[in-house]
């Protein structure tokens, strides 16, 4: 599989590379096989990106990495919030691509900020550019703000995130994460020899099996993310 990284960090070091680093990382540590991981670090493409805003045409650099995006399995895509959206960098990248280029694509989504007061960039910014791309978005988006870094929370969000891309991936491309081994704690010998019998309702027939999935009482179906993987199996 292939996993693409595209971090618009303009600063070195950077805060939104290195969550871009640990989001791969995890990624790569849940995936179901080898990865080819790769980086598009969108500050040393700035030049070539505004050349092909206004020319139309992609210089060598901006070529590889569309090239990387377009054909990558799953990707990761990280922005520093300015001016309580993604950066112009991060937006002027995705424009030049073409408009089918993400179509059915999993993306993992991730921003970073100096304050938590701008986690929500994450829903009213990143999630609809890429729903509007008709990108598969993961469901579990990674906000880092400055005092998130060594605090609680962060490093579960994002094995978290890094899990449910790996699922899609692996759903996506066919491959498959053998299930973990379960132990099952042996049953007494009556137990063992006595025939499995149903469960009975109230009028003596099987009770029904419920599924996973409920129903609201609005009339709403909510099925769970491991019940919509499976679907994309078939």
């Amino acid at each position: 599989m292939k996993l693409v990284v595209v971090s618009a960090g303009l600063s070195v070091p950077s805060s939104t590379r290195l969550l871009a680093d640990r989001l791969a990382a995890a990624t790569v540590g849940r995936a179901a096989g080898p990865v080819d991981l790769r980086v598009v670090e969108l500050r040393d493409l700035a030049v070539e990106i505004a050349h092909n805003l206004t020319n139309g045409f992609p210089g060598p650099a901006l070529s590889a990495a569309i090239d990387d995006v377009t054909s990558a399995d799953g990707l990761i895509v990280v922005t520093p919030v300015f001016s309580a959206s993604y950066s112009g960098l991060f937006k002027s990248f995705f424009d030049v691509l073409d408009k089918d280029a993400l179509a059915g694509k999993p993306v993992l989504i991730a921003a970073t900020g100096g304050t938590g007061r701008h986690s929500l960039v994450l829903e009213h910014a990143l999630r609809p550019l890429f729903a509007y791309l008709r990108a598969v978005i993961v469901p579990t988006g990674v906000y880092a703000a400055s005092e998130d870094w060594g605090a609680e929370g962060l490093a579960e969000r994002i094995e978290r995130a890094a899990g449910e891309l790996a699922a899609l991936m692996s759903a996506l491309t066919g491959a498959s994460t053998p299930p973990p081994a379960q132990v099952r704690p042996s049953a007494p010998a009556s137990a063992q020899s006595s025939p499995a019998v149903p469960a009975q309702g109230s009028s003596g027939s099987a009770a029904p099996v419920r599924s996973a999935a409920s129903v609201r009482e609005d009339g709403f179906k909510v099925v769970p993310f491991e019940d919509q993987l499976a679907a994309l199996r078939v």
